[in-house]
């Protein structure tokens, strides 16, 4: 799953992608709880079994979440909490700090999406769509919460990159959509067939410096003579 809090910064705020609030503790401790029933195979996620794992009241997540797809949303955002990215302001934007920006908001990505809990609930949500009934949710759910916000929260980055000279792109929301290509590649697909990949955090950050790199020789703006190129702090 393609999950974040944004912390992305514009100005002096931080954007935290479509209004979205951080849980507090207990709120983020259930939510922990229903990722762990998610996972479990003997499990099934309902109000009621959340209520008994994470010790609570019914009263209490109704209060919270509203009705399961309130739950469902809840925490497929606390899920896509996991990918952070490095904090920016306007304004501080170079090559070398655009680039690790990348590369730390990819490896993020990668290791939220391998993990064993993005792929149970990728799994709950597409068998749910394909059984119909009340779960069908559940997939425009993790649609809106991950690719989508990834894009949403990615965005800031991208237009302070285009502002400052770096990138250079038509529409954004193009220029997200092959960063993504380049960092998912077929890694979920893959995940969800159950393949065994070399996911290792070594793995993961070379994955990612590859990524950036790919998607600057498609979107940096300052061409040399060996292409397209970062422009560094400091050099022209």
């Amino acid at each position: 799953m393609d999950l974040a809090v944004g912390n992305i910064q514009a100005g002096d705020n931080a954007a935290e992608g479509a209004g979205e609030k951080t849980p507090t503790p207990r709120q983020q401790a259930v939510l922990d709880a229903a990722l762990g029933l998610i996972v479990d195979p003997k499990a099934a996620l309902t109000m009621s079994s959340l209520a008994r794992a994470a010790s609570c009241s019914k009263e209490s997540l109704y209060k919270w979440f509203g009705d399961r797809d309130g739950l469902l949303t809840a925490t497929v955002r606390w899920q896509a909490a996991k990918v952070r990215g490095r904090p920016v302001r306007r304004g501080e934007l170079d090559g070398e700090l655009l680039k690790e920006s990348l590369e730390r908001f990819a490896a993020d990505w990668l290791t939220v999406i391998s993990g064993e809990t993005s792929v149970a609930l990728n799994r709950l949500a597409i068998g749910e769509a394909a059984g119909g009934g009340t779960g069908r949710n559940l997939g425009r759910i993790v649609a809106d919460n991950g690719p989508l916000a990834m894009g949403r929260r990615l965005t800031p980055l991208l237009e302070m990159g285009r502002e400052a000279g770096l990138l250079a792109f038509d529409e954004v929301t193009e220029a997200f959509r092959d960063f993504f290509g380049l960092v998912v590649r077929d890694v979920q697909i893959r995940l969800l067939l159950g393949d065994r990949l070399d996911l290792s955090p070594a793995s993961i950050r070379a994955d990612a410096a590859r990524a950036t790199r790919q998607f600057m020789a498609l979107y940096g703006a300052h061409q040399g003579p060996d292409g397209p190129a970062l422009k560094m702090k400091g050099k022209e």
